[in-house]
């Protein structure tokens, strides 16, 4: 995918590991490669993902969120978190394009996130690609329980999956925003919110009235979905993803 696209400016780059109480933008000038996660292969704690920031796009970016309303502040020493460097790593290896973090609030409902990506659209005019970076469906206890026993992967993933791509292609935002009562197994797919707020984030950044193309469907684990989505004018290049 990152191939068909262009080349962007810099990336604005929205993981459901970096948490803060309000929006926060990561301005260093180099990151640190952060590998939050435990009991995995060795090799996986050898790599690095080498981006460099942008404290230039990391101010527009704060200004433009400041403009819509949003209390955002700066932070010079954040690292890039596995949420942030993965799919990064997989969609543009050489790490030549620079990266600019933004956190969620995960206390913060998807409205609150839909509006941050709205605020972030207008930079996509200036080269600018938004990422959310989480999972569709993600519940820690079915994925332990999955690792230790294998077995098939559970009916609710993929119902709630479909659901998310059913409302995201008819931009039912109401029902979207409403995930946790109207989707099926939503309680299950997401215990907590985290995992999804990334999503809105993307689909706002998409503009008004953004078409949602589905671009990849998976599931690792049995339960851990893993849909990717674009977001965008339908005439022109997407301007929000969500990767898983």
């Amino acid at each position: 995918m990152a191939g068909a696209l262009p080349q962007p400016r810099a990336i604005v780059m929205v993981s459901a590991h970096w948490s803060t109480t309000v929006a926060t933008v990561g301005s260093a000038e180099r990151f640190e490669t952060i590998h939050d996660f435990w009991g995995f292969p060795e090799a996986l704690y050898a790599i690095r993902y080498p981006a460099t920031g942008c404290p230039e796009i990391a101010n527009e970016v704060a200004r433009a969120l400041g403009e819509a309303g949003f209390d955002a502040r700066l932070d010079a020493k954040r690292g890039l978190d596995h949420g942030a460097w993965v799919p990064l790593r997989l969609m543009f290896p050489h790490a030549d394009i620079p990266v600019v973090p933004l956190s969620i609030q995960a206390h913060l409902d998807a409205a609150h996130h839909y509006r941050l990506g709205e605020a972030l659209a207008p930079l996509a005019s200036r080269g600018v690609m938004v990422i959310g970076s989480g999972s569709i469906t993600h519940n820690l206890h079915d994925f332990q329980l999955a690792h230790a026993n294998g077995g098939r992967t559970p009916a609710y993933v993929r119902e709630f999956a479909d659901w998310i791509g059913d409302r995201l292609e008819a931009r039912d935002l109401a029902a979207l925003f409403d995930y946790r009562r109207q989707a099926p197994h939503a309680v299950r797919a997401h215990p907590s919110d985290e995992h999804l707020l990334p999503l809105f984030v993307a689909l706002g950044a998409g503009g008004a009235g953004a078409s949602s193309r589905r671009v990849h469907a998976g599931v690792d684990d049995y339960v851990i979905a893993m849909d990717g989505y674009a977001f965008g004018a339908s005439d022109a290049q997407p301007a929000g993803r969500y990767a898983p």
